[in-house]
């Protein structure tokens, strides 16, 4: 597995796809801008590993940014995916499907009495914030800096992922008088929200947050931060929402607010909940739901939202999920893949941080601790990409960008983290001469 460049192969097939889609991809990141060279065009993947267009072979830990929490091609996922086929792709109607899956969501987040399903985790947090500003009656959005939470107009501002990794300071299109209802406050400062509601509780609808940080690289919350803005935003009236599109049903059974004992307003999913379909869904107290039409006036609504493919994908992923010890398993992996990075860093005299939340990590190119936006940016960009490249070539796939998280699966068997690790040393080794 591994040890031999991109090939020429790679290089027309991207030739001919920047022919005819922007930049020759369907989502910013997959271009590789960020870390250089070519991107390689995958064909199939099964539990930890990914074929692309050439037959070469890689250890994933991207798993499509997260959903394949149980790797790719699960047999039981791919299973239901094929008997829902055969019944129906899509109809546009109710299926119990839809309950079934709401059901699991329920039972695993407190916070959450019903929930409404749509088909990305953008549209999840668009109509959250949506609901939000109905249910109060106020405009303003309060997001944190270096959080992405979808490409909605209100959400591009300061945003993390793709806008981060390729250094767009918002968007072209969003209009000023939109942005302007969106204010950012520094990822872990209580005292900056505080100043924000003291100076516009009566004009502030939401504060919209991942608990988890995993669109700057991961960064966990500090001690006691989630708790102040919980305690804050009831204070003031204004509906706390989490995004929890990455981090729902992967750093816990509940997500990251039972990890952490906090009971936002609203929660978003996304991910996960879809077994790696497209699939979105908000949640929360039933008379913020009640709101949503038809039982409300805030419209939203969607022709593939509940799509049998995706929940029949998510009640099998969920249920997968739901055997004896996998968090637990998923957690040994985790933790060996960060031990043995920050190994093998030290061992190289490379600096690197590895932040680390569950079943997700990042290793920041830099000698301190990384806990904020600010801190993140400071990691060394052009070493992360030297790595990747390494990494690559020795069959070893990562997010193409420093500020992405990798994702462990129940497939990374102990084996092939400690083949990701030996193709790690040799990559480290490489780009600290």
């Amino acid at each position: 597995m591994g040890g031999r460049p991109v090939s020429e192969g790679m290089d027309r097939r991207f030739e001919r796809a920047k022919a005819v889609m922007p930049g020759g991809v369907s989502s910013p990141v997959r271009a590789f801008k960020a870390v250089g060279g070519t991107p390689i065009f995958l064909e199939s993947g099964a539990g930890a590993i990914v074929r692309d267009a050439d037959g070469r072979e890689y250890i994933d830990f991207v798993g499509s940014w997260g959903p394949l929490i149980v790797g790719h091609a699960h047999p039981k996922v791919v299973a239901a995916i094929r008997d829902q086929a055969g019944k129906g792709t899509t109809f546009g109607a109710p299926t119990e499907l839809e309950t079934e899956l709401a059901r699991r969501i329920v039972d695993r987040f407190p916070a959450c009495e019903k929930v409404r399903f749509v088909s990305s985790g953008t549209e999840a947090t668009m109509s959250a914030i949506r609901l939000a500003r109905a249910a109060t009656g106020r405009s303003v959005l309060v997001k944190i800096e270096g959080c992405y939470h979808g490409h909605a107009d209100s959400l591009l501002v300061k945003a993390g992922s793709g806008v981060l990794t390729l250094g767009i300071p918002g968007s072209p299109g969003v209009p000023t008088d939109l942005a302007a209802l969106t204010v950012t406050i520094p990822f872990g400062d209580a005292e900056a929200l505080q100043c924000v509601l003291a100076e516009r509780a009566d004009h502030v609808a939401a504060l919209i947050v991942e608990p988890i940080a995993g669109n700057m690289g991961v960064v966990a919350p500090p001690p006691g931060w989630l708790a102040a803005l919980r305690e804050l935003t009831t204070e003031h009236g204004v509906v706390l929402i989490f995004d929890e599109v990455m981090t729902g049903f992967r750093v816990d059974r509940g997500g990251a607010q039972t990890l952490y004992g906090i009971e936002p307003d609203l929660s978003c999913f996304g991910k996960i909940v879809g077994g790696g379909l497209p699939v979105g869904a908000y949640g929360g107290r039933a008379e913020l739901m009640d709101q949503v039409a038809p039982s409300g006036p805030v419209y939203q609504a969607g022709t593939l939202s509940g799509n049998p493919l995706a929940m029949r994908a998510g009640i099998a992923t969920l249920d997968l999920l739901g055997e004896p010890d996998t968090y637990e398993k998923l957690e040994s992996a985790s933790a060996a893949l960060q031990s043995g990075l920050e190994a093998a860093a030290r061992a190289a005299g490379v600096p690197a941080v590895v932040n680390r939340a569950g079943s997700m990590l990042t290793a920041f190119f830099t000698d301190r601790p990384v806990t904020d936006y600010a801190s993140a940016t400071r990691a060394d960009t052009k070493r992360y990409a030297a790595f990747h490249r390494a990494m690559l070539d020795r069959g070893v796939y990562l997010a193409p960008s420093q500020f992405e998280a990798a994702f462990v699966s129940t497939a990374h068997d102990p084996a092939t983290i400690e083949r990701a690790l030996a193709a790690a040393r040799e990559s480290l080794g490489a780009i600290a001469r």
